[in-house]
């Protein structure tokens, strides 16, 4: 039992650590693996606008970071992992709706 509740708290404090600064994602990979998506555009403009997108985001969430809820950043960090292919715009996106869901 001992071991299973030092797991417990070091669990939890890896998450908040976690939670403290925006997370780092690999913005090009992401876009690459996303451009099969995109319609209309060619693979230099897609990659180009989602790169822009996602740098934006990045630099949004970094200033308004400590205004989201732990608990937030935790849940939507760890939704960002599904799937392998993280985006700043949408964990900025899941952070904003949170955020509007507790105010309503």
């Amino acid at each position: 039992m001992p071991i299973s509740i030092s797991m417990i708290a070091l669990s939890s404090q890896l998450v908040v650590t976690v939670a403290d600064r925006v997370p780092t994602f690999d913005i090009v990979r992401n876009c690459k693996l996303d451009i099969a998506a995109t319609a209309g555009l060619t693979v230099d403009q897609s990659l180009k606008s989602c790169v822009n997108d996602e740098t934006r985001a990045r630099q949004q969430l970094g200033s308004q970071w400590s205004k989201f809820s732990p608990s937030s950043k935790s849940s939507c960090i760890s939704q960002e992992s599904i799937g392998g292919t993280p985006s700043y715009v949408s964990l900025q996106t899941c952070l904003q709706m949170d955020v509007w869901v507790k105010t309503r």
